[in-house]
């Protein structure tokens, strides 16, 4: 009997690790029972998934991440973050969060939501800042490599120029790259430095347009594509654009549609790329001030 396909692995830049091309965030298993949030992980490991990401901000999805990863742990490839950008703060948030998800390291340390240069990458940066504490706790052993999320191009690219991160976290999405230009420079910066690119939103579509359409949707902050072919075409424009892996959106449905997908993935067709062009016209991209 053939083993199902798996989802493939990519390097993650300069770390050398071989990351699952889908990871699986926290927020997926955000208020879930218990017992549903094993049965969420250990399908995903299942299928090939070995990066996990969350960040303290997510509710309650640490506490319930960690117990339903400690059966694979060894195998994972753990990603949190942090939003202190203080020393002090970022120590104790790293601190609580090791003991939500029940582990004595993580792989990775991201500083969370780089937005504004001076407010978020600056201070994080500065002599007194959340680095220090990313530093110290590396050589400890706590964590094994830093990154950070970004949300504006400008915070992304003053942080790789400042310091020497692992990774970045960042959005992918075609939207955005069709009718803002939001992702070239930094995906370029990000190579350039060997950096391993992780990418959000591939499955973003726009703004939500009314409050009772996100009630269909309530863990997404923006309105995502759930028709399975559109979607399909999207997430594989993302995983097209020279990075390791895309964080799918946090509902379970749509993880759970962006996994089939990953299986089966193949470079998209000129078709597809111009079903995509005409799919962005009249939208309101995410970023769109």
């Amino acid at each position: 009997m053939n083993n199902p396909p798996k989802i493939p692995k990519r390097t993650l830049g300069k770390t050398g690790k071989k990351l699952s091309i889908i990871g699986m965030g926290g927020i997926v298993v955000m208020n879930a029972e218990f017992k549903h949030a094993e049965a969420v992980v250990a399908e995903a490991v299942e299928k090939g998934v070995n990066y996990f990401d969350v960040a303290p901000s997510y509710g309650d999805a640490e506490i319930k991440l960690g117990p339903a990863l400690k059966p694979f742990r060894d195998k994972c490839f753990l990603a949190c973050k942090t939003g202190r950008r203080d020393k002090a703060g970022a120590k104790e948030e790293l601190d609580n969060s090791l003991k939500n998800l029940e582990t004595d390291h993580l792989d990775l340390y991201q500083l969370h939501a780089l937005i504004d240069v001076e407010k978020d990458v600056k201070a994080a940066l500065a002599k007194d800042g959340a680095i220090r504490a990313f530093l110290e706790a590396k050589k400890q052993g706590l964590i094994n490599h830093i990154g950070f999320s970004a949300h504006s191009p400008r915070a992304a690219l003053t942080a790789m120029r400042e310091f020497d991160f692992d990774t970045i976290l960042y959005p992918v999405n075609f939207c955005c790259h069709i009718q803002a230009n939001f992702n070239q420079e930094v995906l370029a910066e990000a190579k350039k430095r060997n950096m391993g690119i992780l990418a959000l939103k591939s499955m973003a579509k726009q703004k939500w347009q009314n409050d009772e359409d996100r009630k269909a949707y309530p863990k997404c902050w923006y309105e995502p594509i759930s028709q399975p072919e559109m979607a399909s075409i999207a997430l594989r424009w993302t995983l097209s654009q020279g990075i390791t892996a895309a964080l799918p959106p946090g509902e379970e449905e749509l993880f759970k549609m962006a996994l089939g997908i990953a299986v089966e993935y193949k470079e998209l067709s000129k078709d597809e790329l111009s079903k995509l062009g005409q799919f962005s016209v009249g939208l309101q991209h995410i970023f769109f001030a």
